[in-house]
């Protein structure tokens, strides 16, 4: 078996709009529609609708020998259910075709898995049932975790949970010698198939596409076949996970990126002896070759490839901290909307935003932020806070005197 599997992440945050000091108490809508809707409105147009109209030709001129497989959030779909019913039911025009694979993750793209398995559960439950809705009744298998965080508790979870495998990163701390081109197990729930990204070829595409003084710009498609046939023979399959938004949005259209996507599989098919595989089909045909050790969590960020992108400096693990000392009481509540807010107070993007990296990451990191600085990200996102808890306590308060 010789095959790729291109996986791609759709994600946008509610982001938060600006929010005061004097506000907290009285202002308890904390989401800026406006933001959110032209964010939307923005990606869907550069990236969404035409990439999925692209796909769609493929898969139909090839005779659904090229696939693909999406992870979509739970609030991306909400988006788009408000925002761009438009793009919603083209992805649902690709999913129809049978050729394109749906992945289950946390509805809120949460970082709950590093905190609580509770919630965990609960958030992954939530998806399933609006994939379901949305999709006609669709069941995914396999598991993609927020930003690819696994570790090998994650992923004993995830296998208790009944799913057959889980995508994370080809992380090179953990894979030593290894190669990620072949399917691993997890290491305490051996039945869980764990899928690796080639992190060199999918940034290739996802980051260096566009990238003027790279040594290999321009990346044409003769040029990724012949890195692929370079791949010794015995490799079973090429993971290419990215951003879904690297179409369009992160790459303009300018660079090239979409007639790149056109011609690949021609050039593939034409050019080497791979196939196109969705994340089940890998893990149906392709025989695990070891235990993969994932001891402390990894994800596919920056170059450490762990979690310091979210936390790892007093700000974010501040927030983090903060927001899951009100689990219980949360739960405890009846109120819809504080149960809402919870949910997307965890986006890991409000943690992303807080990142204080500099350098070539920090660049990234402010590339993707709204705000002026981690500090403004973080006292928006406590103000925030301070409400949310307040009005957790004045719920408790009536609670006891009724």
């Amino acid at each position: 078996m010789r095959t790729i599997c291109f996986y791609f992440q759709v994600h946008q945050p509610y982001r938060l709009k600006p929010y005061r000091f004097f506000e907290i108490g009285e202002d308890h809508d904390y989401w800026d529609d406006y933001s959110n809707r032209n964010i939307m409105r923005k990606v869907v147009e550069k990236c969404y609708l035409p990439m999925n109209q692209l796909l769609l030709e493929l898969i139909h001129r090839h005779n659904g020998r090229f696939k693909v497989c999406f992870s979509l959030s739970g609030i991306l779909l909400e988006q788009l259910e408000a925002y761009a019913p438009e793009a919603l039911e083209s992805f649902q025009k690709l999913v129809a075709t049978g050729h394109v694979e749906l992945l289950n993750e946390t509805y809120a793209h949460s970082l709950c898995s590093l905190k609580s398995k509770t919630e965990f559960i609960d958030m992954v439950s939530v998806h399933q049932q609006k994939i379901k809705e949305l999709f006609n009744g669709y069941r995914p298998r396999v598991f993609r975790n927020t930003e690819l965080i696994y570790s090998d508790t994650i992923g004993e979870t995830v296998s208790e949970m009944g799913y057959d495998g889980i995508l994370t990163e080809g992380a090179k701390h953990i894979l030593g010698w290894k190669s990620p081109n072949f399917v691993y197990v997890n290491a305490i729930e051996p039945k869980l198939k764990v899928l690796l990204k080639n992190f060199r070829l999918s940034d290739d595409i996802a980051f260096r596409f566009g990238e003027k003084k790279w040594s290999d710009y321009p990346l044409t498609t003769s040029k990724f076949v012949n890195w692929i046939n370079q791949v010794p023979q015995e490799d079973e399959v090429i993971n290419l996970f990215m951003d879904y938004e690297t179409f369009g949005e992160h790459q303009w259209r300018e660079t090239g990126i979409f007639e790149f996507m056109r011609h690949l599989p021609d050039a593939v098919f034409q050019g080497t002896n791979f196939s196109f595989s969705t994340p089940s089909e890998v893990i149906d045909h392709a025989s695990p070759v070891g235990k993969i050790h994932v001891p402390i969590p990894i994800s596919w960020a920056d170059e450490e490839r762990d979690l310091t992108a979210w936390l790892g400096n007093d700000l974010q693990d501040e927030a983090f901290d903060r927001l899951f000392e009100l689990e219980k009481r949360v739960k405890d509540s009846k109120n819809p909307d504080i149960h809402r807010d919870w949910k997307y107070l965890q986006t890991s993007d409000h943690f992303y935003y807080m990142c204080t990296k500099f350098f070539s990451d920090g660049d990234i990191h402010a590339y993707f932020s709204p705000y002026e600085s981690p500090y403004e990200a973080f006292i928006n996102y406590m103000n925030v806070l301070s409400d949310f808890i307040l009005r957790l306590k004045i719920e408790e308060r009536d609670k006891i005197r009724s």
